[in-house]
């Protein structure tokens, strides 16, 4: 049989989850921080790759520039075109430009920053050289030969070129730099949320196995409590028949118990009526003898006759008819005990009206008032076990009223969840707390006993109660009234009602 999860283990449990979620928020909120940081630094890597481009695409475009000066120029020189020299012009102009822009580009860079001010002397040297060939050419008409032969732009060319290849060798080392750097991050970020998911996996792995374990013997322990509870109802259900047969043998048993009682009690009350209507022959035949031969008549004989007798005759009346009202109050609970119960759609607040117009009188009498709150709710009830209850707890709060005080009962119902739950408040001489439950034995009474009764009226509402499904209880102190409380199923099924 497998264990069954304890309360500690629960807490464990309980823990465990709210640790592995803690853990799982705590990782994703490291990837999370870890991920932005990484991509702040891989988009200042990709700015630094992207700002390498510019620099040698613009270190490409200046030497372009100043090849495609020298290319105009030369043209220039050979055919004395004038599109050659409209080239020449605007080439010059765009190299100014391009020149300008490395230096904008590079302005982070020294080494770069010297080579562009090299770069830009050999330019102007190289445009003022490409000039004056330009200028002899156009004005004097000198020969090409001639032309090229005082021409110096070649060497500055070749140095521009050679400055170039640095510029161009130094952003491709940082070009190689920086796309490391970046590729490195992008390795970082993806290490790290590997290593995030890894941890992740493992949180989830570890919870699932402690819930799967947990949720195992959570099952197991349900299919055991199953077992056990259809053993149980199986139990109750015998034990039920079993106490249903000895309650209607119980029954049956009072009844033919009081029954049987009845006879010899009518013989008695017979006999006690017979012995009274004997005791006045009696009573007149000792008056005649005292007035006749009083010498024959003796004190103890006159005692017995005039006191004794009419006094064990006046008990035994009493004690006939108290026994009497028991033997009548039994088959009455007897009789109630064997009634089928009739649930029916009950509207308490004309029930409650009912019993209060029926009271009215015996209310007028002691002065007390019976006030029943507005829209009580209803219920499917017997409704004549319910008229026996609230009749026999309103009858007993007129009963015990404080004298001196005038009589005020309360009645008040509300709905809770699948029940109903009806008080009657009063404010009369009230229950001491140590007899809240012996009111409600059969026979018992509390307080003084100056009220009428045999002590059958509560049991009888406690017994109805149960049948009905329904609690009964009191909250009391002595000289501040009493609270008697009844929780009833709001729909009584027929089932419970044949139970």
């Amino acid at each position: 049989m497998r264990r069954t999860p304890r309360l500690s283990e629960h807490r464990t449990v309980n823990r465990l989850s709210l640790a592995a979620i803690v853990a799982g928020f705590v990782v994703l909120g490291g990837v999370s921080s870890g991920g932005v940081f990484i991509l702040q630094r891989n988009l200042e890597w990709t700015h630094w790759v992207d700002h390498t481009y510019q620099v040698q695409n613009a270190v490409a475009h200046f030497r372009i520039a100043t090849e495609q000066l020298e290319t105009a120029r030369r043209g220039y020189l050979l055919s004395a075109d004038p599109s050659f020299e409209a080239a020449y012009r605007a080439t010059e102009a765009e190299l100014v430009r391009s020149i300008g822009r490395i230096q904008h580009l590079t302005g982070d860079n020294g080494d770069q920053q010297a080579r562009v001010r090299r770069a830009f002397a050999l330019e102007r040297e190289l445009i003022a050289s490409d000039d004056r060939s330009v200028a002899a050419r156009a004005g004097g008409g000198v020969e090409p030969q001639r032309a090229f032969a005082g021409d110096t732009g070649v060497e500055t060319m070749r140095a521009i070129r050679a400055l170039c290849d640095e510029m161009a060798a130094d952003e491709h080392a940082k070009l190689a730099q920086r796309s490391a750097g970046r590729t490195n991050t992008v390795r970082s970020l993806i290490a790290l949320m590997v290593l995030g998911g890894v941890v992740l996996v493992m949180v989830a792995l570890g919870s699932i196995w402690v819930i799967f374990g947990f949720t195992r013997d959570l099952t197991a322990s349900r299919d055991e409590l199953r077992q056990l509870n259809e053993g149980l109802e199986k139990a109750v259900r015998a034990r039920t028949a079993e106490l249903r047969l000895a309650n209607e043998e119980i029954q049956r048993f009072a009844y033919i118990v009081s029954h049987d009682l009845r006879s010899p009690l009518v013989n008695v009350m017979g006999f006690t009526s017979e012995l009274e209507a004997a005791a006045k022959p009696l009573g007149a035949l000792l008056e005649r003898a005292e007035a006749e031969a009083p010498q024959i008549v003796t004190g103890d004989a006159r005692t017995a006759i005039n006191l004794d007798l009419p006094e064990s005759l006046a008990f035994i009346r009493g004690s006939t008819q108290k026994m009497d009202r028991l033997i009548n109050a039994i088959l009455r609970l007897s009789r109630e005990g064997r009634r089928v119960m009739t649930p029916e759609p009950v509207e308490l607040g004309k029930l409650f009206d009912g019993i209060a117009q029926s009271l009215a009188h015996r209310a007028h009498e002691v002065g007390a008032t019976i006030e029943v709150a507005p829209r009580l709710p209803g219920l499917v009830s017997d409704r004549l076990a319910l008229e026996q209850i609230f009749s026999n707890l309103l009858e007993n709060a007129l009963k015990y009223l404080k004298p001196g005080r005038p009589g005020r009962i309360q009645v008040r119902a509300e709905a809770r969840g699948g029940r109903v739950v009806v008080e009657i408040a009063d404010n009369g001489r009230g229950v001491d707390p140590k007899d809240h439950e012996r009111i409600f034995d059969l026979f018992r009474r509390s307080g003084a006993q100056d009220q009428p009764g045999e002590g059958i009226g509560l049991a009888h509402v406690r017994a109805l109660g149960y049948r009905l499904g329904a609690t009964v209880t009191v909250e009391s102190t002595l000289d501040e009234g009493a609270t008697f409380r009844v929780s009833l199923p709001a729909v009584l099924s027929p089932e419970a009602a044949a139970a």
